[in-house]
Parts: C-alpha cells; structure tokens; sequence
C-alpha cells in the first residue's frame, strides 16, 4: 500500500511582515486506489462562523413538500409493476420516486416528520431507519429480479452547501446498472488491485491504515473509520468500509446502526468546527464483486466565503477535476478522534 505525497512549497512575501519572505507547505496527494491528484493547502484555520440557522430555515416549512401534512399528498408514486402500494414507508419515514429523477429508479427517502434538525440533535436511530427504508426498497428491487437492481446507492445531502434544495433532513436512493463514474472507477482499479496483489483492497487499506495510526479513527462493529489520505473534499473525507461485505444489499441492521453511529460522531466534531453542511454516498459493489467492499464517504461542505455564498467548488475541482483540501487531513483527524 503505498501512500504518496509529493511536497510543495511555496515562497511569498508577506505584507503583514515587513515583506519580509513566508514559506508555506503544501502537497500533491496520489489516491492510493486510482492514482487521482489531490492537493493539500493548509492556509487558514480550520474553524467557521455559523449563520443564524433559525434565521436561514424561517418560513421553509411553510411550502415543504416533506413535511407530514404535505409529504402523502404531493410526493409521486411508483407505477404498480414497481411497487404495487406506490409508496414504502418506516414508521414516519417515506420512500417515493425522486420527482427529478436521474436514472430509472430514483427516489427519496424523508427522515421522519421533524423539517430541520440541527447537525448534533440527528440521532443514530433516525439515520439508520433511514438506511433500512432504503434497504427494503433495494431488496424488494432484487426480489422482483429489476434489470436495474445491481448497484444500490444512497447518498445525502445535508443543507444548502451540500447542494440539498430542501431543509428536511432526506435520503438521494437509486439502484442502477450504470455506475457513476467514481464509483466505476474505484472498482476497475480495484479489479486490477485484485488481479495483480491477489488480496481486496480495502482490506489492505484498512489494515495498513490501523498500522498507520494517523488517520484511523476507530472502529465499531465491522466498520473501520479512516480520514482519507488524498481527500476530494475541502475539508478532509472520512471513508467507514464494512468487513466482508460487497454489496450494499449484504449490510445488515446492526451494520446500518453502525454506520449511523460513526456518522454522528463526524457531525458532532465537524459542529465544533463550524460546519453545517455535508454529503454522504455509499460505495458499493454488485453482489458478485469479489473485488468490492462496501464503503460510505462522508465529506463535509463549507463556503468559501460565507458572506457572499462563495461554494467551495471553483474551476480547479469542478473543471479540472483535481481536488481541494485546506488542511492536512492527519490535522482534521485529531480534531475528528476525538469523538472516536
């Protein structure tokens, strides 16, 4: 496993110094796996002011269409070679096709009936119910054999930096024969992986990471939770994989409690930094991926300049496609272990 940084400096003069020259470190990051570029510029400090929150989500109940006495009326069904019942529900969650859909079986799953919940009042149980109204839908898929039931993907989308429209808390949920492209290749690279070191990948990772120790968190369950080395977030991702399993469809209860447990210990360290927003995907593998190993992301989003909206997405990440991150990513990790 081999961890590959190049070192960058950078010479200025600085004008709160007299001029006077100012060297500042950065890195170029391999990708273990794929070999993508991520660069590391450690400029500033890793802490943010929040906006008045209350203020930001005022009047937004008012039109949401997630919210318990909209949600059965304006939400979309499926058609009944689908699911015959139109909609899926867990307690009061509710699972529906995405009515902007980007594949065949797009949906959205709501997290209950409560419209905004700040970061640190979101509760493993909550998350993890969400996650098994997800899984119900995906097993129901595999049952009536869906020729678009081989990857199943759920990701989240946390306040408007993350890129959510919506205020309530709600699951992105789609199974789909066509990989994004990530997600596609991570598998490749992990299928030559596999070809040429005879051994799983992220098996590897994880044990060389816990060697390692800077940017492992912990474990609980069958998960293992690492900062990742060369992240595509700003802010430093945390990957959780999950031992022995390939396909999102092989995840069990206690793994989907698991997996909602490690999230809210990210929420709650990423809250003392000041941040409100993030994204979560699954990464995952069709059932005979062998190569495979289901992992979850979580990337938590800033703005650059909250004043004026600034996201932190700019011409390098978005058209360039190489990644920005402002610290070092074993830096974030001590902030982040502490919950760990």
């Amino acid at each position: 496993m081999k961890f590959e940084a190049i070192p960058r400096e950078t010479v200025l003069l600085d004008p709160g110094n007299d001029m006077a020259p100012k060297n500042i470190p950065n890195e170029i990051r391999k990708d273990p796996l794929t070999g993508k570029t991520a660069r590391i510029c450690h400029f500033r400090e890793l802490k943010w002011k929040k906006p008045d929150l209350d203020k930001l989500v005022a009047g937004t109940e008012s039109w949401c269409p997630f919210c318990p006495d909209k949600v059965l009326k304006v939400t979309p069904c499926f058609p009944g070679d689908i699911l015959p019942e139109g909609r899926m529900t867990l307690a009061n969650k509710v699972l529906f096709p995405n009515i902007a859909p980007y594949d065949r079986l797009s949906a959205v799953a709501t997290l209950g009936n409560r419209h905004y919940i700040p970061l640190t009042d979101i509760e493993p149980r909550r998350i993890a119910d969400g996650f098994r109204l997800a899984l119900k839908y995906f097993r129901h898929l595999d049952e009536i054999k869906h020729p678009e039931s081989v990857y199943h993907l759920i990701s989240w989308n946390y306040m408007p930096a993350s890129g959510s429209s919506i205020i309530h808390p709600h699951l992105q949920v789609f199974a789909t024969s066509f990989a994004p492209n990530m997600l596609r290749e991570k598998l490749q690279a992990a299928k030559i992986y596999m070809a040429e070191n005879k051994t799983n990948y992220w098996d590897d990772l994880v044990t060389a990471e816990i060697k390692n120790r800077d940017r492992f968190l912990g474990k609980i369950g069958r998960t293992t939770w690492l900062s990742v080395f060369a992240p595509v977030g700003s802010v430093g991702d945390v990957i959780a994989t999950a031992d022995s399993v390939q396909s999102t469809l092989e995840l069990t209860d206690e793994d989907l409690f698991d997996l909602a447990t490690g999230m809210t210990k990210l929420m709650a360290a990423y809250d003392r930094m000041g941040i409100y927003n993030f994204n979560m995907s699954f990464f995952a593998g069709s059932q005979k991926d062998d190569h495979a190993r289901f992992h979850l992301i979580f990337s938590p989003r800033i703005y650059f300049n909250p004043s004026i909206g600034t996201p932190d997405v700019a011409s390098l990440g978005r058209l360039f496609g190489e990644s920005v991150c402002m610290g070092f990513p074993e830096e974030i990790n001590k902030v982040l272990k502490t919950e760990f």
